[in-house]
């Protein structure tokens, strides 16, 4: 490919602009060395996290700044624009609505007897498992920004069931969308001190052929102390598929696992 023209792509991809297509043969000129990844804005500083990350064991807490780009895309995918929903969104969502209502009318009138306890706690579980079913039903939708969405309602679901986390895992190694992906794997990360999650993300690395993924997936390992990943970390540095900059990268995720 011409060098203006790559020099264009990374461009848009540092602005946040990129289009899924453009992302992908971002993709496929890393893999060919046509692009350095420290040319990529938001993984040159991933890098300089891990570089100069000291010797302590790390925080629990995320890099957000490997997450500047992916926030670009959230805000673009939930930007303003009037359109009537579809019924099979409005529905639930009128649904949750009313039982909001009548949580609040039920506290109000009889929050003196004893049983409104009981009642007021089953109805804000229904509300919980009715919001967890509509981020389930989103996921299964084409639409890249639907299934964005969905990702995103998990911000408001206090205590998720393993249907929800089990939904994230599926949508983190199998959605065709990377942004998509690496939605689901940023809202994984704040269920990390659950076994089945940890074991699930270990799991994912070697389903992961995304640069980008691999990349999250590895500091994610290094920022949780998660030394089982080391194992699958390794795969991917024996791929000779993966790009000598991803191997690189994952190296130091190493030294500081190891």
């Amino acid at each position: 490919m011409e060098k203006e023209k790559v020099n264009e792509l990374i461009l848009k991809y540092n602005q946040g602009l990129a289009t899924q297509n453009e992302i992908l043969v971002i993709e496929k000129l890393v893999e060919s060395n046509e692009i350095d990844l420290t040319q990529l804005a938001s993984l040159h500083k991933l890098d300089e996290k891990i570089t100069h990350q000291p010797d302590v064991v790390p925080s629990i807490e995320m890099d957000h700044r490997f997450y500047e780009m992916l926030g670009r895309e959230k805000r673009k995918a939930t930007s303003f624009t009037f359109s009537f929903p579809e019924w099979d969104v409005l529905l639930p969502r009128l649904a949750l609505g009313c039982l909001l209502i009548l949580v609040g009318f039920l506290s109000g009138v009889w929050i003196k007897q004893p049983t409104v306890g009981r009642e007021v706690t089953q109805l804000t579980l229904q509300v919980a498992e009715l919001k967890e079913m509509m981020m389930i039903s989103l996921l299964e939708k084409e639409s890249a920004t639907e299934r964005l969405k969905a990702v995103s309602l998990t911000q408001e679901i206090t205590d998720p069931s393993k249907k929800v986390t089990a939904a994230l895992l599926k949508t983190l190694n199998a959605d065709p969308n990377v942004n998509v992906r690496l939605a689901a794997l940023d809202a994984l990360q704040g269920y990390v001190n659950r076994a089945d999650v940890r074991i699930g993300l270990v799991r994912s690395i070697a389903l992961q052929e995304s640069p980008l993924v691999q990349l999250a997936l590895a500091e994610l390992m290094a920022v949780i102390q998660e030394k089982s990943s080391v194992s699958e970390l390794k795969k991917v540095l024996d791929k000779k598929e993966t790009p000598k900059e991803v191997k690189e990268k994952i190296k130091k995720s190493l030294d500081v696992l190891i």
